[in-house]
């Protein structure tokens, strides 16, 4: 009998897949972007999981996302960080991947400037280039231990 662990799923646009976790993996990454939901009341951008497969909205996904950074960045709760830290970077490989830019706030000007995050990272000028640095180092160590 073949192990849960070692079945796999798919995270994909299209043909292009972005990410081949196993179905545990799959299944608490999906559960916890909907959690994360509810604390940006915005939706994830991830379909259902259908046949092994969960096709991604790259612009939903990734303004998800980057509510989930701009709620991680207005806080300075160590166990807030710490249960968000991991979600965070593993979905910005998938936005990396997928070769969308990431709408970041910049609170030294109030707006907003678009980021590629991740190891070919485009970092903005000003204030914000610590922030999307560490984004794309810890982002960039989790790309390594997920395989397409």
């Amino acid at each position: 009998m073949e192990r849960e662990e070692y079945m796999s799923q798919y995270f994909q646009v299209g043909d292009q897949v972005l990410w081949n976790p196993s179905n545990g993996v799959a299944g608490l990454f999906m559960r916890l972007a909907e959690a994360f939901a509810l604390e940006t009341g915005l939706p994830t951008g991830l379909g259902p999981m259908e046949s092994d497969e969960c096709e991604v909205d790259l612009a939903a996904f990734a303004a998800f996302v980057s509510a989930l950074i701009e709620r991680y960045e207005r806080s300075s709760h160590a166990i807030l960080h710490s249960i968000m830290e991991g979600f965070i970077a593993t979905a910005l490989v998938l936005v990396e991947r997928g070769g969308a830019i990431l709408p970041l706030h910049d609170a030294s000007d109030g707006g907003w400037r678009d980021v590629q995050v991740g190891e070919h990272s485009a970092c903005p000028q000003g204030d914000h280039i610590r922030d999307v640095e560490r984004w794309a180092a810890l982002s960039a160590q989790h790309a390594r231990a997920m395989p397409r």
